[in-house]
């Protein structure tokens, strides 16, 4: 696979950050890249060593759940279809009232918003851990959003590989 074909597949995987595919394929592919199970741990270490700055940017891009979008923001296709399946475009008029008070203390204690990867959740399971996380410490919570993103990009590169 060219880089530019590399990059076309898999710039989404982390939500709005072409520049991690760019990172990998200009590190060099091999035909082990196809493999979830390989390219996951290496887009991975592209974010990890990428620095506090470029990691809080990458959590900045993620969408709020079940959150009000801003002016010319849209949903990615990735995005859309894993909220749909924890039915979270679903919400009755309390949890939407829930949701969107979680989503603005989270984002005033942390300044950035609440990362879960929700495939296999249910409303009620990604209200419970939004509860549960908005408490804690800065930094925890920094390492869990990350670890979210990871795994968020771990289930679209199993994705991509089950469409082949």
């Amino acid at each position: 696979m060219s880089e530019a074909d590399f990059v076309a597949t898999y710039g989404g995987v982390y939500e709005h950050s072409p520049w991690v595919a760019e990172v990998v394929a200009a590190e060099g592919l091999s035909a082990a890249d196809e493999e979830p199970s390989h390219l996951a741990p290496r887009m991975a270490r592209v974010v990890d060593d990428s620095g506090r700055d470029a990691q809080l940017e990458l959590l900045r891009l993620h969408p709020e759940l079940v959150g009000r979008l801003k002016v010319g923001e849209a949903l990615t296709e990735a995005s859309k279809g894993e909220q749909a399946s924890a039915r979270l475009d679903q919400c009755t008029p309390e949890q939407l009232a829930r949701f969107q008070a979680l989503n603005e203390a989270y984002n005033a204690r942390f300044g950035f918003p609440f990362i879960v990867a929700v495939t296999g959740m249910t409303r009620e399971d990604v209200l419970a851990a939004f509860e549960r996380r908005v408490g804690n410490a800065p930094e925890e919570e920094f390492a869990t959003a990350l670890a979210q993103v990871h795994r968020i990009a771990r289930i679209r590169l199993d994705s991509l590989a089950a469409r082949r």
